[in-house]
């Protein structure tokens, strides 16, 4: 594939897969996190070696992989498990509002200035969460798994900003470096915890193994041999491809599908991710209403 714009979609939509790997795979949350990470860490690092990537990096950047190893295995633990509790489309629909935590975090922990405007879109993002939770729509069940699983996505949300951050701080180091970090501190960090007496049957280890060599070392891969060649417009219009096929996949494989409350909700934390992002301005009456309160 030549063109960056379509490699990013291609990486986009294989990723939106992954909830029904999680749940092929038969695997708790923790145990499948561990071995996407093996995977994932052998994959990239073929990667690595082929491109001679190994030769160029900072002492500094693998400490900060390392550290951001610790919150991505967080962030996926609470992720996938959130799956079960709601459900693969509502909990990556909420886990979506990520860059909006970015914001926020990057005012408490760096001091960054936050304008009115951007205020405005995250309010209108969270109200979006609450829409495309389910608990507004009717027929929907309400009950306390469902609550817990959207806070779990949003938690998972709040520690990927996080690693967004910290990783922010790496200068002069490979992305595929970083992340092969990332990934051997996860495999190192949940290997005691991991359960080798309890392995998946041989279908489900290609659902496991999938996961971590294809959606994680191909399309991480692909992300970030694209990314240089692309504008931030291009990169946010087709990071929504992930939720899409998400919602897709819940629906075509386990008969999941969301309501009309949920897809506004979904379309509101889109608008408010790309207008937070590129500064569009809110509609007059909204912003007036602001000012008055």
């Amino acid at each position: 594939m030549r063109s960056p714009a379509l490699q990013l979609a291609v990486a986009m939509a294989l990723s939106g897969t992954i909830g029904v790997c999680v749940v092929q795979s038969t695997l708790d949350p923790i145990n499948f996190v561990f071995w996407r990470c093996v995977f994932g860490a052998i994959s990239i690092g073929i990667w690595c070696l082929i491109h001679g990537l190994f030769f160029h990096f900072h002492t500094r950047g693998i400490i900060a992989a390392v550290a951001c190893g610790a919150l991505i295995v967080c962030s996926w633990i609470l992720f996938f498990t959130a799956y079960g509790l709601t459900s693969i489309a509502t909990a990556t629909i909420v886990y979506h509002i990520q860059p909006f935590f970015v914001i926020i975090a990057g005012a408490f922990f760096f001091k960054e200035k936050i304008t009115r405007l951007q205020i405005l879109w995250i309010v209108a993002a969270f109200i979006g969460v609450a829409l495309s939770s389910g608990f507004l729509s009717k027929g929907m069940p309400a009950g306390d798994h469902a609550l817990i699983g959207v806070m779990l996505a949003l938690l998972a949300a709040a520690a990927y900003a996080l690693i967004t951050l910290v990783t922010k701080s790496i200068r002069n180091q490979c992305a595929e470096i970083t992340t092969f970090w990332q990934l051997i501190a996860g495999a190192a960090l949940l290997a005691p915890f991991a359960r080798y007496s309890h392995l998946p049957g041989w279908a489900a280890w290609g659902w496991v193994i999938g996961a971590g060599v294809i959606l994680t070392g191909l399309c991480y891969a692909l992300m970030f041999n694209a990314y240089p060649h692309l504008s931030t417009a291009t990169i946010s219009s087709l990071t929504f491809i992930y939720p899409l096929v998400a919602i897709l996949c819940d629906n075509l494989v386990y008969g999941h599908r969301l309501t009309v409350v949920q897809y506004i909700g979904a379309t509101l934390i889109a608008v408010s991710t790309l207008g937070a992002r590129f500064g569009w301005g809110m509609p007059r009456v909204v912003t007036r209403l602001a000012r008055v309160q």
